[in-house]
């Protein structure tokens, strides 16, 4: 028992450390700065370093969770509805999330 860790159960970190894995799709998967439609999706992944990826899920934007495109450029800014609030993302963001449609 001496050395061993007492494991923390927190949802945001489990929701963070989820971030790295393709397990929610099965479709073809797409970046969302080129998907380019509007629409209803599935965040597949959330790629970058630790910091882009605890801010997406602090935002709910996570692998799993279904989001609404509501304005789609390909190659720039996008705005996503997720669980009833709206996000505006750059396109340096957006490169990093993979979404598949619904």
């Amino acid at each position: 028992m001496i050395g061993k860790k007492k494991k923390n159960h927190c949802c945001f970190r489990d929701k963070v450390k989820n971030c790295f894995g393709l397990k929610h799709c099965s479709q073809a998967v797409s970046k969302l700065s080129k998907h380019g439609r509007c629409g209803r999706v599935r965040v597949c992944k959330v790629t970058g370093d630790r910091k882009i990826c605890a801010k997406m899920a602090s935002m709910g934007v996570y692998p799993g969770v279904v989001a609404d495109i509501i304005c789609a450029h390909t190659g720039s800014q996008c705005i996503l509805k997720v669980n009833g609030g709206t996000i505006s993302l750059d396109e340096q963001v957006s490169d990093n999330i993979y979404v598949t449609n619904l």
